[in-house]
């Protein structure tokens, strides 16, 4: 295959630019272009392609990071200018286009990068509530116990998604700002109703809310790799705190999409794996297998069927089991997301995500076997029909179903793709196809089947999804307007 190799760019050209322009200067244009084109809007037009988050958000990284106050002014002409540079940046892909595993390094970064930031806000934060309230877990909590969310965000869970929720709303509205004296106006005292105005202050100035000398030093800190580049694929201290203070009135966020992140499961997962570490991650993990069964439940033409329990040993089979007049499907489900390794594609990305995913598969294959042996415990599950295996991740890893990575894993005897808690939503709300169908003309498509789970979903008619509209439900704003409805 030829491949068009355009001029590239330095990491070295590409951070001087940025560096002739005081950070105070460009983070108020970054913010503005953010807040404009959030939520998809840069997909608008050819022109607007440039403002993508990601982009905007390594913009920001390198001006706090390695610039001064003591260098020029910065115009929307010199952001554009900036931005498409970023799109010329160099990558090991480029200087080896002939090499299969400089491809499959190359999709793993693009994907961690870009496909990330493009995942639904709302269902993200409606999972928060639907996931960690509403669901029960089966197995004792650890630290989630009455009173972990005061003790962990300074409110309870549905205020801290709720202050997430009205930063963000203020970001997209005035050009990425947010400012505290805005709680002493008469039209915040709805707000003030629900959550105190120093609630409010305490829990955004601890977790949203960073400033230079901090980001520097968590930037530095967080660095996996001396590679340059890779280093726009490092973790940004921004997706940690997206709220800068110094930068005129208030609070100023350059990257808005990034706001919805910390009310997500994800944000969640790493503000208590900080504080309370393993335990609270295997708490959120029994919370989602069980999450992961109220979705299957809405499957209306399925029977799902717990673990099962099975042998001398009291063996355990994948966690559901579901039953269509069409196939099976054993569900097993990782409280997993992409770790830093497969982000930046190094060297350890194998040994990650088959020490995240091996064991899933292996399961799958054991429990299909058992289900065709007619072991006695699996005997309810009829076996004359076609079964598939998915695995369930709580985030998305995006191009796990490409070949390179399914060679990766073990081999099994039967189908087995990977999706994301938000494909999983998305499916069982079809209604104008049975799924058990729609999923078997994937498996026997081979092209079909490497491609994410949604794709054989795309254009089919679906209704709203209940358990995730009771999570959005149950946050305050909403709460309010019900009150305060007629």
């Amino acid at each position: 295959m030829a491949w068009e190799v355009r001029q590239m760019i330095s990491d070295q050209e590409y951070v001087a630019r940025i560096r002739r322009h005081r950070p105070s200067a460009l983070m108020p244009l970054i913010a503005l272009a953010s807040a404009t084109y959030s939520l998809g809007a840069w997909r608008k037009s050819r022109s607007t392609f440039k403002y993508v988050p990601w982009a905007l958000a390594d913009v920001a990284r390198v001006s706090l990071a390695c610039g001064n106050e003591f260098r020029n002014d910065a115009s929307g002409q010199d952001l554009e200018k900036i931005l498409e540079m970023y799109t010329q940046l160099d990558d090991h892909f480029v200087r080896d286009v002939a090499n299969l595993d400089s491809l499959e390094r190359y999709l793993l970064r693009m994907s961690g990068e870009q496909l990330t930031l493009q995942e639904s806000p709302y269902q993200n934060l409606a999972r928060t509530a639907a996931m960690i309230a509403q669901t029960t877990a089966t197995r004792e909590p650890r630290c989630l116990r009455p009173g972990w969310d005061e003790d962990l965000f300074g409110t309870g869970l549905s205020n801290y998604v709720g202050i997430a929720q009205l930063l963000w709303a203020s970001a997209l509205k005035c050009g990425g700002r947010f400012d505290l004296a805005w709680l002493e106006t008469p039209g915040m005292a709805p707000v003030l109703e629900v959550i105190p105005a120093a609630t409010f202050t305490a829990v955004t100035e601890a977790h949203f809310v960073t400033d230079a000398t901090a980001f520097k030093e968590e930037n530095k800190a967080a660095r996996l790799t001396s590679d340059p580049l890779r280093r726009r694929f490092e973790f940004n201290p921004l997706r940690g705190k997206p709220f800068l203070r110094g930068y005129g009135p208030g609070y100023l966020t350059p990257v808005s999409d990034l706001i919805p992140d910390k009310g997500s499961p994800l944000g969640i997962y790493y503000t208590g794996v900080a504080r309370y570490g393993n335990a609270f991650a295997q708490d959120l993990g029994d919370l989602f297998e069980a999450y992961v069964g109220r979705q299957l439940d809405l499957w209306s033409e399925a029977e799902v069927v717990p673990e099962i329990i099975y042998g001398r040993d009291n063996k355990r089979s994948v966690d559901w089991i579901v039953v269509t007049d069409e196939l099976v499907l054993l569900v097993e489900v990782k409280s997993v997301r992409p770790t830093q390794h497969l982000r930046l594609a190094t060297d350890r990305r194998v040994e990650e995500v088959r020490r995240m995913l091996g064991r899933a598969y292996e399961q799958i294959d054991n429990s299909a076997a058992l289900i065709a042996s007619r072991q006695k415990e699996f005997t309810s599950i009829p076996a004359d029909r076609p079964v598939q295996g998915l695995i369930v991740t709580m985030e998305p890893f995006h191009i796990v179903n490409a070949p390179f990575q399914r060679a990766q894993q073990p081999s099994t005897a039967v189908p087995v793709s990977v999706c994301s808690a938000g494909d999983l939503e998305n499916m069982v709300t079809i209604t104008d196809a049975p799924i058990g169908r729609l999923l078997i003309e994937r498996a026997s498509d081979s092209q079909r089947s490497t491609y994410g789970l949604s794709e054989a979903f795309t254009g089919h008619a679906r209704i709203r999804n209940p358990v995730l509209d009771e999570g959005w439900n149950s946050y305050p704003w909403r709460r309010s307007a019900d009150r305060h409805s007629p």
